[in-house]
Parts: C-alpha cells; sequence; structure tokens
C-alpha cells in the first residue's frame, strides 16, 4: 500500500469579490480535481443565472441562494490532491455577516491563503482577515495578487509591487513575520501562474499557486499535549446509545480510556469509560487531533451533556473557568466597550455570555506598547488584557498551556465585535 499522504487543513481567506471561490475552482479544475463536464455544467448554469465569469467560483458555491447571489455563506469543505499533500480546502466567506464561520474555518486551518485583488488593492476586510487569521492561529499564509488580468493592472509588475508593499505594512501591524509571507501574482479566471508559468508575466520567475502550496509545512499534530474534544452534538443512536461527535483538538483518545466531560448539565463533570470510537463511519481504536469522530462513553445519559461540553482524561480534566484573563481585539464595535460589557463568547464550540470585569491594560496592536490614556473605554483597533467573567460554566483553557482551546471571538448583535485569546484563569473547584 502507497504510504498516505500528508493531510494540511487549508483556509482561503480575504475581501469580498476578491476571486477566493474562482482562485479555488480554478485550481481544483486545473489540477484534475474537477472533470471537464462537471465544468461544462457550471459554465452554462453560470450564463443562465447571468454570472458568466461565475463558474469556477461555483465550484465551492454549492448552495442555490449562493449561486443566485454570487457570494459565499457557508464554508465548504473540499478534498484536494497535490503530488505532494492533500489538502481540505476550507473556503471562508469574505462577507462580513458571514465571519463567524470565517472564525470557524480560521480557526481549523494549518495554513491559509489570502486573496487580494490587484485593482483594488488592500481593503478593510483584508486588514481584518489578516488579523483574525493571525489571533487565529493560522501558521502559514500565502499572499495571491488576483486579478493580474484585469483591464488597467494588464500583468503589470509596478502594480503587484505596489499591493505587495501594502500587504507587508498591514500584514505586520497584524503580527504576521513579514519576511515569512510569502507573495504571488495569479490571474484565476483566465488561470495564469496556478499550476503553470503564466507567458503574461515574464518578469515573474517565482512559484505557481501549485507550488506555493507544496511548499507549506505540515503541523505537527498536538498529541503530547492533553486530550481535548469540544463536543459539537450529542446524537442518541438505537442499539449503540448516547454517541456525542466531536473534533480532537489536542491529545489522544483510546477505546478504554476514563474520560471526564465537563461542565456537563450539573456543572460538575460526567466521568466514564470510552466503549466504542468511530471515523468515517469504520471503528477505529484511537484518535487523535483533527479526527472528527462519534464515540460511546458508558454511563453518560444525554441529558448529561450538551454542545459546548468538552472531554478530556479522567486524570487531567478541562478547565472549567469562574474567571479569565484575555488579550483582545476590537475590531468591529459600533461605540465603545467598558467594564460592564455582556457579549457572546464563541470559543470551541461553546457560545457564553461572558461579562468584562476590568481593563488591566490598553496596548497598542502595532507596538505592543501600553497606553495608559482613556484606558477604561476600548474602541475598534484597541487591543487590550480584560478580566473576564463567565455566567455560566465556561471550558476555556491558557494560551500558553493549550492554545487550541484558548481562543475565541467575541460577536454582539450578530457581528463579531473581537477576538481574542486566554492569557491565565482561575479554576472553578469541582
Amino acid at each position: 500500500m502507497a504510504k498516505t499522504k500528508e493531510h494540511i487543513n487549508l483556509v482561503f481567506i480575504g475581501h469580498v469579490d476578491h476571486g477566493k471561490s474562482t482562485s479555488v475552482g480554478r485550481l481544483l479544475f486545473d489540477t484534475g480535481n474537477i472533470d471537464e463536464q462537471a465544468m461544462r455544467k457550471l459554465k452554462e448554469k453560470a450564463e443562465q443565472l447571468g454570472k458568466k465569469g461565475f463558474e469556477f467560483a461555483f465550484v465551492m458555491d454549492n448552495l442555490k441562494e449562493e449561486q443566485e447571489r454570487g457570494v459565499t455563506i457557508d464554508l465548504s469543505h473540499k478534498r484536494f490532491d497535490t503530488d505532494k499533500y492533500y489538502f481540505t480546502i476550507i473556503d471562508a466567506p469574505g462577507h462580513k455577516d458571514f465571519i463567524k464561520n470565517m472564525i470557524t474555518g480560521a480557526s481549523q486551518a494549518d495554513a491559509a491563503v489570502i486573496v487580494v485583488a490587484a485593482n483594488d488593492g488592500v481593503n478593510a476586510q483584508t486588514i481584518e482577515h489578516l488579523r483574525l487569521s493571525k489571533i487565529f492561529g493560522v501558521g502559514q499564509l500565502v499572499v495571491a495578487v488576483n486579478k493580474m488580468d484585469i483591464s488597467g493592472v494588464d500583468f503589470s509588475e509596478k502594480r503587484y509591487k505596489e499591493v505587495v508593499e501594502d500587504v507587508k505594512v498591514h500584514a505586520g501591524q497584524a503580527g504576521w513575520k513579514v519576511d515569512k509571507l510569502r507573495f504571488i501574482p495569479i490571474a484565476s479566471l483566465p488561470g495564469e501562474n496556478i499550476t503553470k508559468k503564466s507567458a503574461k508575466m515574464p518578469w515573474w520567475t517565482g512559484d505557481t499557486l501549485l507550488e506555493a502550496l507544496n511548499k507549506f509545512e505540515v503541523p505537527v499534530k498536538p498529541t503530547n499535549l492533553p486530550l481535548r474534544l469540544p463536543l459539537q452534538d450529542v446524537y442518541n443512536i438505537t442499539g449503540i446509545g448516547v454517541v456525542p461527535v466531536g473534533r480532537i483538538e489536542t491529545g489522544i483518545m483510546k477505546v478504554g480510556d476514563k474520560v471526564t466531560i465537563v461542565p456537563g448539565r450539573e456543572g460538575k463533570g460526567i466521568s466514564g469509560d470510552v466503549k466504542t470510537i468511530e471515523m468515517h463511519h469504520e471503528a477505529v481504536n484511537q484518535a487523535e487531533p483533527g479526527d472528527n469522530i462519534g464515540f460511546n462513553v458508558r454511563g453518560v445519559a444525554k441529558k448529561d451533556i450538551a454542545r459546548g461540553d468538552v472531554l478530556g482524561h479522567s486524570d487531567h480534566v478541562p478547565s472549567v473557568a469562574t474567571e479569565f484573563t484575555a488579550q483582545v481585539v476590537i475590531m468591529n464595535h459600533p461605540s465603545v466597550v467598558t467594564v460592564g460589557y455582556t457579549p457572546v463568547f464563541h470559543i470551541h464550540t461553546a457560545q457564553v455570555a461572558c461579562q468584562f470585569v476590568e481593563i488591566v491594560k490598553k496596548i497598542n496592536p502595532a507596538t505592543g506598547q501600553e497606553i495608559t490614556e482613556n484606558k477604561d473605554l476600548l474602541r475598534n483597533g484597541d487591543a487590550a488584557i480584560v478580566k473576564l467573567k463567565p455566567m455560566q460554566p465556561l471550558v476555556i483553557e491558557k494560551n500558553s498551556e493549550i492554545p487550541q482551546l484558548s481562543r475565541f471571538a467575541i460577536r454582539d448583535s450578530g457581528v463579531t465585535v473581537a477576538a481574542g485569546m486566554c492569557m491565565d484563569l482561575i479554576k472553578k473547584q469541582m
């Protein structure tokens, strides 16, 4: 049997209409991951809907509503093979109201491609996505400068370099190490520099998009960290019993393990032995980070546990916090954030209201220096260290210990107002 290829979760991010979906569709088509016939159908459909030129985007935009609006709403996952890796491509929406999905996508991604249109350059959402992907721990980033074919850009090296310089400024402010970023010029719709060198850009001697993807490094799976599995759903299946499902973030889970799920309905946690683990409808003996599994634990009833609870080994139970200190970045709040503000925090699969109890210090996100004036008010663009109190039991971990369970987004009235990570916490005595 051939060695299975290593796997990378890849997210495409960037401003709406800068060509993310088209880039993904073109990449899949040019590498033979979609056949001509399917492509022809999509092309006809695009023309019928008056969306000529959107055929590649339709590869990812499966939902009818998206095809009619020409916008990416949900997160689509597509398997994509190169000669070196197999990727799961997460096409993250660029529209502001879909940013929650973008966060879900980025927090699962090992690597990202941010698409920036050459004619339009850096946009508000480009900046927000640079920030979010950094906060949510995306480790590697390629910047694809798209639409090089557009009239007014005309494959100009000068324009490409201007966009690159602009992206560098904003990426640096967002905390990316600029010398580690890789930039490439592409034109997705006509397929220039996607899988083969483009004759239209003789000045470009660097990689194609495909070569750039093959240069990503496989992230080390956090198997050495304690087991953490946030529950996504809990089912009752005839003949098996209670089957929680979720994705392992860290550690290894084996059949026979003694596990505890917290906080659980009573807030005290619930323990049992792992009887079975299933992955892709097959029984397995063990599962590791990145695996989506269903499992059965002896002695756990459906009413005891719910989405947002987290499973760990009984000798290293996940942390339930009564209070935690976090670093936050305010991105999109209509006015100001002050002590007493109690929005909903989205952390792993949980959604819990948390109250701002104290603004410990305000920092300049670009330099990390402390800002002393008006430190009781946080506005868009501000970063701060804050103390937070969950309104109900919440599992969260320190970024220094289990970063995968430290990151969160803050949402209010349907928008993501801030994002952050937990630096310290006070554990609830169980």
